[in-house]
């Protein structure tokens, strides 16, 4: 990597890596307040699509970082950005919460379950089965299926929860369709993120706590990754995969004075 270009942009993502089941992890106050101070620009990312960018602003607030709004990019960004080039002022079937709803409301989409353009299945803390089975009967019909993330589980204090992966495997059973997924680890999401913030991916980083999610979109997206081990890899499993992070470290402190 000796040739590559100075860090002059950063990504992050946000659980396992900034906090962790509710908690800030030490070290991630003092990172965001070096990447304000530095005048870098940067994103904190999250496949989450429950959320608007004003909620996780008002939720990081609340845990002591201070993220401003502009500074945040999810999934459900992605997914209404990845739409809007795609078929602009389409509509749309949304099984999602209020960050996905909003995000395709700001892009001027419909939200209809009347011959829809796309099936949009994005997280939703009650995934009811009226609305999955109305999402197989119109994508049968001939509607897209795009989904917000391929996680297939989420992380909660009580345990691992189901998740738009294991969601979008059911829908896909039942029509035979597999969705396109807008999140990462697909490069899209680090893509379209950067282009908001002017950035170029060989002189950004990405910083991630998920060897198939983080540093694959990082690394597919032309970016330097770093790896923390607050999250959900170990560092035994590392050698698991294929392709391997610029760097491992073991925590977002260790990254503070590259900032």
């Amino acid at each position: 990597m000796a040739d590559r270009k100075p860090i002059e942009s950063w990504l992050t993502d946000m659980d396992g890596v900034l906090i962790h089941e509710g908690v800030p992890i030490p070290g991630a106050d003092a990172f965001i307040k070096k990447l304000r101070e530095s005048g870098r620009p940067f994103l904190v990312l999250t496949n989450n699509s429950i959320y608007t960018p004003r909620d996780l602003h008002a939720r990081l607030r609340r845990l002591g970082l201070e993220v401003p709004i502009e500074n945040i990019w999810t999934s459900a960004l992605a997914t209404a950005k990845f739409l809007d080039d795609q078929r602009p002022g389409g509509s749309a079937y949304v099984i999602g919460e209020a960050g996905l709803t909003t995000a395709l409301h700001d892009i001027g989409y419909i939200l209809t379950d009347h011959d829809p353009d796309y099936v949009v299945l994005g997280e939703t803390r009650t995934y009811s089965f009226e609305a999955m089975t109305k999402a197989v009967r119109l994508i049968n019909a001939g509607a897209r299926f795009i989904c917000t993330n391929p996680d297939e589980t989420g992380p909660s204090t009580e345990g691992p929860l189901p998740a738009t992966g294991a969601v979008a495997a059911l829908i896909t059973k039942a029509t035979g369709r597999q969705p396109y997924f807008a999140g990462k680890p697909n490069p899209l999401m680090m893509r379209t993120g950067l282009n908001t913030i002017g950035a170029h991916s060989e002189s950004s980083a990405m910083i991630g706590d998920r060897m198939d999610t983080d540093v694959l979109a990082g690394i597919e997206a032309g970016m330097k990754t770093f790896l923390v081990l607050t999250g959900l890899t170990r560092p035994e499993q590392v050698e698991n995969f294929p392709y391997r992070p610029s760097k491992v470290v073991d925590s977002i402190a260790d990254i503070i004075d590259l900032v």
